[in-house]
């Protein structure tokens, strides 16, 4: 199980699911590159394609550890937990 957490309002999530999502050019989805935050991909955590949550592009990794990822999206700071 993944979670995720945005620092601005403690919002969190969590699920089964936990995709790094690569977009294409006109903004259309490409493909899963992991299972973890990526530089350049969202980041997609829930439990179903109905229950979802689903970042803007990663833009900077602060902080990674084996089961641990602090990172930044345009608007927002989330961690990342296994």
């Amino acid at each position: 199980m993944a979670s995720l957490k945005r620092f601005s309002d403690g919002k969190t999530g969590a699920g089964k699911m936990s995709n790094a999502i690569e977009w294409n050019d006109d903004k259309t989805f490409k493909c899963v590159k992991g299972k973890r935050p990526i530089v350049g991909c969202s980041m997609l955590v829930g439990e179903s394609m109905v229950n979802y949550w689903l970042t803007t592009v990663i833009t900077e990794i602060v902080e990674d550890n084996e089961d641990y990822v602090k990172f930044k999206t345009k608007n927002s700071v989330y961690e990342w937990k296994k």
